[in-house]
């Protein structure tokens, strides 16, 4: 699955919960934990001075995690925190980014100038937002939303993978239309056939996968149906537009659109891996 993860530190929230448990899934073992702090071009005036609090920040996570110095590599960079990570997300050629989230809404997360949003936005590598008002519990319970795109069938190969590897692990595969169909000659409807497709793929992979279908609303469909489910960690793709433009720049067009990505990213009752489509497809 993974096996080189960019941890975007803040010394806050519940991110090292969640690294505590990604390292008890047997998959994640081998896993090269890369950790970074940022000192931010702010704090240059007394620079020498949060040099020392990041440095002593980073070896205070790796005490907490409970790794050997020599299980994590630690990264302390000086800049504007939301490009540093991208950049270090590039040179380590990261494939996950874990982070923290506040949950705000898109245009609260403009207005604060959210480093979360932003990677979230701009990044074409795998993401897992954690927020900071959640509780993170150990991962029994993996939903996965099936959208029958591309990307989507990379969002459950990955759910399909994770389950395997998590003893006892139960996996669902929600679909949410915006209005049920009419069946076909063969009495399917068409989110019948997506489902029974998706939870074939499963069987390939070992997997039985317990499928749901809503209508109505998508984004919101898939956080009830999350809540529903009682789901320790939501597996979405994200088809937000790739980075075409300036990274100095903020589409705010997208932010303030109707993404069911960033929809979920914000309500969902858990946290959110967020797949998405690589660059050279």
């Amino acid at each position: 699955m993974f096996r080189n993860l960019l941890i975007a530190d803040s010394g806050k929230g519940h991110v090292e919960e969640m690294i505590r448990m990604l390292r008890d899934i047997p998959g994640f073992a081998s896993t090269r934990l890369n950790l970074l702090h940022v000192v931010s071009d702010q704090n240059s005036s007394n620079l020498q001075e949060h040099w020392k609090e990041g440095g002593a920040l980073l070896a205070e996570a790796v005490q907490r995690l409970g790794l050997n110095p020599g299980e994590v590599n630690t990264i302390l960079r000086q800049g504007d925190t939301k490009q540093t990570v991208l950049k270090v997300a590039d040179e380590l050629d990261a494939d996950l980014i874990v982070m923290g989230s506040r949950g705000l809404g898109r245009l609260q997360s403009i207005l604060a100038n959210s480093t979360s949003q932003y990677v979230f936005q701009l990044s074409t590598r795998p993401m897992l937002l954690v927020r900071d008002d959640l509780y993170v519990r150990h991962i029994n319970r993996l939903m996965v939303g099936i959208d029958g795109t591309g990307v989507g069938d990379d969002a459950l190969k990955l759910a399909c993978e994770l389950a395997k590897s998590i003893p006892g692990c139960v996996l669902h595969g929600v679909h949410v239309s915006h209005h049920d169909l009419a069946p076909s000659r063969s009495g399917n409807s068409p989110s019948d056939s997506l489902l029974e497709k998706a939870k074939q793929r499963a069987r390939q992979f070992g997997v039985d996968l317990q499928t749901v279908h809503r209508t109505g609303d998508i984004a919101r469909g898939l956080c009830a149906a999350a809540e529903e489910l009682n789901a320790d960690l939501v597996v979405i793709a994200s088809q937000d537009r790739r980075p075409l433009v300036a990274r100095g720049l903020v589409d705010l067009d997208r932010l303030l659109g109707g993404s069911v990505s960033d929809f979920v990213r914000v309500h969902a009752p858990a946290p959110v891996l967020l797949v998405r489509e690589p660059e050279s497809r």
